[in-house]
């Protein structure tokens, strides 16, 4: 069955995950926004691409981390004559090091754009969702959010604090037909698990019970259920999929 159109947000929405996200939204008849970073030079032909396998999404430049940035942002997608049903905060970037090496640099640069951009996005769309009286905001955290990751002291306290968040707001906004969730990915067939040294990856997947890397289109394909009218009785939850890595 067709949803009902809405209009998503998915910021991040370029990147491996972020286009799976993308195009399970727009697979189901929403008008989907995607928020890329600023100066991306191959954007143009990222939506190019899209077009010729029949997706038509609208795109728009901002730094997520910088919360002016998001305001502006805000603005042109009310000027475009958009509002937001359905935000996807799957922004974020990976800083590692152990903690005695980390910098305080990389800790900050990984929790402002993991942790900050949820709040600088979300902030500045769930008004609308509130007065509209239906919502769906779904943060998509980490498998090390939950278990903790060696050479990821910032990455993973950015990824349990969204789930904090998520918890938190779900009880604000629930009796107004918001609901807000975590999805949390294991490792993924990805640019970003990849692209990491052979030895390592085979390292990874040696600890996946299933025995493999997960597809981002599986990861989409629960997002978008969870954005679906179908999921209207869940709200304040960490769903894990994760080829049973890490079961709690």
């Amino acid at each position: 069955m067709q949803a009902e159109q809405r209009t998503a947000l998915v910021t991040g929405g370029s990147g491996g995950l972020g286009e799976a996200i993308a195009r399970a939204l727009h697979d189901v008849g929403h008008t989907v926004l995607v928020v890329h970073s600023p100066g991306n030079a191959s954007i143009g032909a990222w939506l190019e691409a899209q077009t010729d396998e029949g997706y038509n999404f609208i795109a728009y430049g901002a730094d997520v981390a910088d919360h002016a940035s998001c305001q502006e942002l805000a603005g042109l997608i009310q000027a475009d004559g958009y509002h937001i049903d359905i935000l996807v905060n799957n922004a974020g970037i990976t800083r590692d090091a152990t903690f005695r090496k980390l910098s305080y640099a990389d800790w900050d640069a990984v929790l402002r754009v993991n942790l900050d951009s949820v709040f600088n996005v979300t902030r500045l769309f769930i008004d609308g969702m509130l007065e509209r009286g239906w919502g769906r905001i779904v943060n998509i955290s980490s498998i090390n959010g939950s278990k903790g990751q060696f050479g990821q002291t910032n990455y993973s306290a950015a990824k349990a604090g969204m789930h904090g968040f998520t918890k938190a707001l779900a009880l604000e906004v629930a009796r107004k037909g918001v609901t807000v969730n975590t999805v949390s990915p294991g490792y993924l067939d990805t640019k970003m698990v990849t692209s990491m040294a052979e030895d390592v990856v085979k390292q990874v997947v040696a600890g996946i019970p299933i025995g493999r890397l997960g597809q981002p289109g599986e990861i989409a394909a629960l997002v978008a259920f969870i954005a679906s009218e179908s999921a209207g009785f869940m709200t304040g939850s960490n769903v894990s999929m994760n080829g049973g890595q890490h079961m709690y």
